[in-house]
């Protein structure tokens, strides 16, 4: 492995591991908030987030992005000079729209919180606002660090805000029920995530502070200064594009919100719907995000790396690291969609049970979630992909591929969710059609402006072969232990353990992992008898 293929690997580590260290601690987060305000107070603090991430997305989603691949832009070229003014000039940037965009919330809040449905959850949309001005912020920052391939001041800002959450949110939300019920439950948990997210802000603000004579001494070419004008018309010609490709998901969230609880409204009464949304949203999603942090840190990582590459015209190194970077996508994403389908009633009832969800809530969250599994494989490539369009300078093809992925996910949703036999049942079904849908192209178009032919057996045949042995071994033991699994922790640890360790050897032995993806103490010593 060459030693820019180690500083890809090492920087999808850090954030990888950071990343899903930070959506266990979600996970571990949300089972207490799931029983402190029940499914309707989850209802209520999902339908507050889709509306809250289409504002962060409309503030800070495609400038942080534009300023790694900037700042790793100039970085190639020795431009130091024009790294620290991109910063510059995207802080300025983000901090008047994260402004505008917690204003912006303040003053719809009442209007927003009707239209959902839920007039009081105006005081959760009020929550909320501060963190809008706070990412935005640190967005600035983990876009300068990540475009100069440091990746551990995000990975701790990251478990800044999840540790923030545990001890801040929750405490809140148990406030919030003891003085106003599920609604100020929700309430107390979202404000506790605004004092969350500027804690991580914090320290950020310091690290750079810390490291910033570091980089300021390093040698610098005779560069042309480029005028602050310049950086700013690039900043928004790198991020418009990609900030309107961003907003598809949260758009798609923001419809689900109201769409999904008023369709149910026409057959089921107003606190079922709710429940049903609040069942999917709070206990599905979580356990869908913990494996696609690693996507996530994927497609992040790729952005500078093959920016940097594409500047170059190395096309041998892009399609290397963006091979690398697929091949990480489908290893990751086909066992955790196998084998959390699998588990889905057991972990559910495991996790949850409890006096705020009966057996029936739970047996519905499963259903659920054995469906959304699914979407896990197609996500993880979806997002990598378009991490590795983006750093083709491509960045218009994931907009279009991901907005013709949620056309099809509303109409799909309009179709099924009406149907009382289905009702929210459908909803998943439409997830996975938008993700196939925008996957399929994504991974066309990588291949023709990365000038690389895609391997179908690293891409599907290897993963999907050492998930199939790993998924009998998981059948066998649920069958074996029947009810133990859903009862005690050390018999699901002694599954997710088995399953882990038959996946990994199953992986070695199909290729699916290669010797140049182990840590450099477990590879064979090449030359040595």
């Amino acid at each position: 492995m060459t030693d820019r293929q180690h500083s890809l690997a090492k920087g999808i580590s850090i954030l990888g591991i950071a990343g899903l260290i930070c959506k266990i601690v979600g996970v571990l987060y949300k089972i207490p908030l799931a029983q402190t305000i029940g499914p309707m107070g989850m209802g209520v603090y999902h339908q507050v987030f889709p509306t809250y991430n289409l504002l962060l997305t409309l503030s800070s989603a495609g400038i942080p992005v534009a300023i790694s691949r900037m700042v790793a832009g100039y970085l190639a070229t020795d431009d130091k000079r024009s790294a620290r003014q991109v910063f510059s000039v995207s802080i300025t940037i983000l901090a008047v729209l994260g402004l505008m965009g917690m204003l912006l919330m303040l003053a719809l809040s009442p209007s927003l919180a009707a239209l959902k449905g839920t007039p009081d959850a105006d005081k959760s949309f009020m929550a909320i606002a501060p963190s809008l001005l706070f990412v935005s912020l640190l967005s600035a920052f983990r876009g300068f660090m990540q475009g100069r391939r440091r990746m551990v001041p995000t990975a701790v800002s990251q478990l800044i805000e999840q540790v923030g959450k545990v001890f801040v949110a929750l405490p809140f939300a148990v406030l919030g029920m003891q003085r106003g019920g599920f609604v100020m439950g929700a309430a107390g948990a979202l404000l506790g995530t605004s004092v969350a997210e500027a804690a991580a802000l914090i320290y950020m603000m310091f690290d750079y502070r810390a490291a910033r004579a570091g980089f300021a001494a390093l040698p610098d070419s005779h560069h042309t200064a480029v005028p602050s004008r310049t950086l700013a018309r690039e900043l928004i010609m790198i991020s418009v594009p990609i900030t309107i490709g961003a907003c598809i998901v949260p758009i798609a969230g923001e419809v689900d919100s109201v769409m999904l609880v008023r369709m149910m409204k026409n057959y089921l009464p107003d606190s079922e719907a709710l429940i049903r949304y609040g069942t999917y949203t709070g206990l599905v999603f979580p356990l869908i995000n913990v494996p696609t942090a690693l996507a996530m840190a994927t497609a992040t990582n790729l952005v500078p790396s093959i920016s940097g590459a594409f500047e170059k015209k190395d096309y041998p190194r892009i399609a290397r690291e963006s091979g690398t970077g697929m091949r990480i996508a489908s290893v990751i994403g086909f066992p955790s969609a196998i084998g959390l389908s699998l588990l889905a009633e057991p972990i559910l009832v495991l996790l949850f049970s409890g006096d705020q969800y009966t057996l029936a809530q739970l047996r519905t969250g499963a259903r659920l979630l054995e469906i959304s599994a699914l979407t896990i494989a197609l996500f993880t490539m979806v997002q990598t992909t378009s991490g590795i369009l983006q750093g083709l300078h491509r960045q218009r093809i994931p907009m279009i591929t991901l907005a013709l992925g949620v056309g099809l996910k509303i109409l799909l949703n309009y179709t099924l969710v009406r149907v009382p036999a289905i009702n929210i049942h459908g909803a998943p079904f439409a997830s996975i059609l938008c993700y196939f849908a925008s996957m399929v192209p994504n991974l066309y178009y990588v291949a023709k402006y990365g000038r690389m032919k895609l391997d179908v057996r690293d891409l599907l045949l290897r993963p999907l072969a050492a998930s199939l042995a790993m998924a009998l071994a998981v059948w066998g033991l649920k069958m074996l232990l029947g009810d133990r699994l859903s009862t005690h922790f050390l018999w699901m640890l002694v599954t997710i353990v088995v399953a882990i360790v038959i996946y990994f050897v199953a992986a070695r032995a199909f290729k699916a992992i290669k010797e140049e993806d182990l840590p450099a103490r477990f590879r064979r010593k090449k030359g040595n008898a």
